[in-house]
């Protein structure tokens, strides 16, 4: 029993974690420059930033294995897309480095954590 617990509390901390992730992305935007670069940038930003947290709610009710993976592959590509934005934000720079920093950073987590979760569910589907 407490096994399954321990999972929902996993799934509930990571879209936490998710949706701060998804707020801190939308501070940075709104820090972006009011140049045309900086809207550009911070459009692409807004979209790929706050789309892992929906995506990841969508999987945890995804119809089939197949469903969750395809979802949860959506939300990792949003991460990925989203690191090189952030990465394009510090090379720039558009945004004070100490508050990119940690958000490279989580991103990166998040996405290290999207690659197991992905393996995990496709080895299973294999079984």
């Amino acid at each position: 029993m407490s096994g399954e617990g321990d999972g929902s509390r996993q799934e509930f901390d990571l879209e936490n974690r998710l949706i701060d992730f998804s707020v801190r992305v939308i501070a940075i935007v709104e820090a972006l420059p009011d140049s045309k670069a900086g809207k550009h940038i911070a459009g692409q930003l807004v979209r790929s930033g706050t789309a892992p947290a929906p995506n990841y709610g969508e999987a945890q009710s995804a119809e089939s294995r197949k469903d969750f993976i395809h979802k949860m592959k959506i939300a990792f590509k949003e991460l990925r897309e989203t690191m090189v934005w952030l990465n394009i934000i510090q090379r720039k720079p558009l945004c004070a480095p100490e508050r990119l920093a940690p958000m490279l950073t989580e991103c990166d987590e998040l996405i290290a954590i999207f690659v197991k979760s992905i393996k995990t569910a496709e080895s299973n589907v294999n079984r």
